[in-house]
């Protein structure tokens, strides 16, 4: 099961949010996001548990915990939806790219 997570504090890494959801079971993978740019956390993260009865456990023992001073939000990831481009015109087709 994938496990969404948000409000996390900008120090948390990779190993700590591992650590947070490995005292519910098994978790194969848990990664931090972070901006593409800067390499700064953005605030949340995904939990991969194998495990959906762990998973689920986990997130409702986990949600609304306070990490670092700060509330975290728990819950079941939802698949991404896919980005169309159809309704969105370039920059240049919006006439703001013409000199």
């Amino acid at each position: 099961m994938n496990i969404y997570v948000s409000n996390l504090s900008f120090n948390v890494i990779d190993e700590d949010l591992k650590a947070f959801f490995e005292e519910y079971g098994e978790v194969s993978s848990a990664r931090i996001i972070t901006d593409k740019f800067t390499g700064r956390s953005r605030g949340f993260g995904f939990v991969e548990m194998p495990n959906e009865e762990e998973a689920k456990k986990a997130i409702t023992e986990l949600d609304k915990g306070v990490v670092e001073g700060r509330a975290i939000n728990v819950t079941e990831a939802k698949p991404r939806e896919e980005r169309s481009n159809n309704n969105r015109r370039s920059f240049a087709e919006s006439g703001r790219g013409r000199y």
